[in-house]
């Protein structure tokens, strides 16, 4: 089962091993329909039946002698286990009949696998406890990686498995915290559960009950802005609940890392740390300027000015896509750096999507460093950052990202445009996809969703949150035909 020295066997059986891993949460969701006593169990446990099924099927017909997986593979594995996992994750929703259409329900799926965020619901409280709590895991899943979280408890995996861990984890350099790979998975993903058990807690002395704490906590960590209800995180009016959420927001953009050196107390290498500087900073800067824009331009109060711009810009910079207002009725100054803050994201090394700030920092650097070059031509000016040279392959690479970034959301700014959506709205809908951020601009802004979307878009921004989620070129490589060759 090989062409062109692609191992296909091993790339079958980890598939089909990672299957399990989405059985198992299907039961969990099985789980709450059963307390709930609603109709969508039937459809869980056909949804379980089938991945269990094609899981022990691929076992079973692929060896297990070689267990090597190559460069080449984890690509492959890492890009297909999202469009896999999302199949089969919308298969409660097709079953269910609450949403009937394999379009919609796949794009709903991709959106939540990827923690995108974006909705074809114009009636989520219509939706069973369970159906509302898979929505939720699966963005819980998707945050800190499928890949991850198999590196973590699947021990066939731990072969190899930095190829799919760089492949998986966001940003420009993966960060491990530990020499070995399903080591740096473990710490990782316990630095996840404990943020997670941790916001449900200050959720519910906040009045949510236990149900909607614990789906949005999910949701927060992963930054992926799937509520339980249509109105978002503005049902609560309750600023206690905005800014704790705000609060997990922040941390779930934050390199994982820097968490893990707040664990350990080791507060002075957060605080020295240039990119989370840059992310805090920046965060401030733009929340600021909009609140008084804000307050300047509506009836709202100084705090309620404050509170809504802050929420706003860190659900946005973050990717998260919770709301609280619809900011496309603000002034357009603040609409405008609120459209511009989407294409930031968070820090490498967290769950946001977006360029990241780390990208975004070194391009800055590298400008200001050509201007010296400029003026003292033999004189050998290095980028740096942190204190350390950064090597000069590590900015070629960040320059192609972006330009190929930008490249993207234009090319899929026309192609939208095409399908029949305006300007505004096809913008929007591209960068919210490739930055798996949730809500956009136009009729896909923070009162609309993506109900409306010829079938084709949906299919085209689907991938484009496959895309963004896995930076890029991880998904991309498998179309260039050098890949496929011996």
């Amino acid at each position: 089962m090989k062409r062109g020295n692609i191992n296909f066997n091993i790339i079958f059986r980890v598939l089909g091993s990672l299957l399990f891993i989405e059985a198992f949460f299907l039961m969990l969701a099985l789980l709450v329909s059963l307390i709930y006593g609603e109709d969508d169990k039937i459809a869980f446990l056909i949804t379980i039946g089938i991945a269990s099924s094609i899981g022990l099927i691929s076992r079973l017909i692929t060896s297990n002698k070689k267990k090597e997986i190559g460069k080449r593979e984890g690509y492959i594995i890492v890009s297909f286990v999202w469009v896999v996992f999302s199949f089969v994750g919308s298969l409660p929703f097709i079953l269910s009949g609450y949403i009937p259409n394999l379009t919609n329900a796949f794009f709903e799926t991709m959106s939540g696998f990827t923690t995108t965020g974006s909705s074809i619901l114009n009636d989520i409280e219509a939706l069973p406890h369970g159906l509302l709590f898979w929505r939720s895991i699966i963005q819980w899943m998707g945050g800190m990686g499928i890949i991850v979280l198999s590196l973590a408890i699947l021990p066939i995996l731990g072969i190899g498995g930095m190829q799919l861990f760089s492949a998986e984890v966001p940003g420009p350099v993966p960060d491990k915290l530990h020499p070995r790979v399903t080591e740096t998975a473990k710490r990782l993903w316990l630095i996840y559960v404990v943020f997670t058990i941790a916001e449900t807690t200050l959720l519910l002395f906040g009045g949510m009950d236990l149900f909607d704490a614990v789906n949005h906590s999910f949701t927060t960590m992963a930054t992926g802005g799937y509520s339980t209800k249509q109105a978002s995180i503005a049902h609560w009016d309750s600023a206690y609940i905005q800014y704790v959420i705000i609060l997990f927001m922040f941390i779930a953009g934050t390199n994982f890392t820097l968490a893990y050196f707040g664990f350990k107390l080791k507060f002075k290498k957060i605080i020295h740390n240039e990119e989370f500087r840059y992310y805090l900073g920046f965060i401030l800067l733009i929340s600021i300027v909009s609140a008084i824009v804000l307050y300047n331009t509506s009836n709202l109060g100084i705090e309620k000015s404050f509170r809504d711009s802050l929420f706003q810009v860190v659900s946005l910079i973050t990717t998260t896509g919770y709301a609280t207002a619809d900011y496309l009725k603000w002034f357009p100054f603040i609409i405008t750096i609120l459209f511009i803050s989407m294409f930031f994201g968070g820090s490498a090394g967290s769950t946001g999507g977006g360029i990241k700030f780390m990208r975004i920092v070194l391009l800055m650097k590298n400008s200001v460093a050509e201007f010296k070059r400029l003026i003292h031509p033999h004189a050998i000016i290095p980028v740096r950052f942190n204190h350390s040279t950064v090597k000069p392959q590590i900015i070629t690479n960040i320059l192609a990202f972006i330009v190929l970034y930008v490249s993207i959301f234009v090319g899929g700014t026309i192609v939208m445009s095409a399908i029949g959506l305006d300007l505004q709205s096809s913008m929007g809908a591209v960068i919210t996809s490739l930055g798996n951020v949730g809500p956009g601009l136009g009729e896909q802004g923070p009162a609309g969703n993506f109900y409306n979307v010829p079938a084709i878009g949906k299919w085209f921004l689907s991938f484009l949150m496959l895309v963004g989620r896995l930076e890029l070129f991880t998904v991309l490589i498998l179309f260039s035909p050098s890949f496929w060759k011996k």
